[in-house]
């Protein structure tokens, strides 16, 4: 059974996840945003064994270094946005300077890819390639479980007007991917409140079912 924990980072309030399986003593971290001390607090004495990166936006990556630093974790990322976390424009991180410095960190250590599955934690999860607010968007699926970044949120979606993204190619992940789960998997967003398929499925105003 998957444990999670959210630590809600940074200016724009990202959503990092803390996961856990059978054994507490071993974590996976989704998207470490700015000034990830609590985030780290609660993953002291505990082996990370990755980084899982939805997306390499600056608020979702911000707090990769220190992550790092600690765990000597590798991280995994879409191979179409291998270089955004080495360029401070390709992450947005240039475009925000109030918001934070400008980031560069070293590259992923593994690429991700559609249909993927990863064994972690003694779990299994799936990589779905959801692109649309970028490029190498991805969501990630473990049993009823589904951690969506950027591309849906509750009552909401993400938005396109960014480099690389495209509205037409969100709403098609949108309704051709993650709609097509069962209606009672758990949408864990980059941004905001938890939901559910079934949930946005009937209620989503951005993207109703056909």
């Amino acid at each position: 059974m998957l444990n999670i924990r959210s630590y809600n980072l940074g200016p724009l309030q990202t959503n990092a996840y803390l996961l856990t399986g059978a054994d507490p003593g071993r974590g996976v971290i989704i998207d470490p945003g700015a000034n990830p001390a609590a985030l780290l607090r609660a993953a002291q004495g505990m082996e990370i064994e990755a980084v899982l990166l939805t997306h390499a936006h600056f608020d979702h990556i911000a707090g990769l270094d220190e992550i790092r630093r600690a765990k000597k974790c590798p991280v995994y990322l879409h191979t179409l946005e291998s270089e955004w976390l080495e360029n401070p424009k390709l992450n947005g991180s240039l475009m925000w300077p109030d918001a934070t410095p400008a980031i560069t960190t070293e590259p992923a250590e593994y690429d991700l890819a559609d249909g993927q599955v990863l064994k972690l934690l003694g779990l299994t999860f799936r990589v779905m390639h959801t692109p649309g607010h970028s490029p190498g968007s991805v969501s990630f699926l473990c049993g009823n479980d589904l951690f969506s970044g950027d591309v849906l949120f509750k009552l909401g979606v993400g938005r396109t007007d960014l480099p690389g993204g495209r509205e037409r190619d969100l709403i098609d992940s949108i309704r051709n991917k993650l709609y097509r789960l069962d209606e009672e998997v758990r949408v864990f967003p980059g941004h905001g409140p938890r939901t559910t398929i079934g949930f946005e499925r009937q209620r989503n105003p951005y993207v109703p079912m056909l």
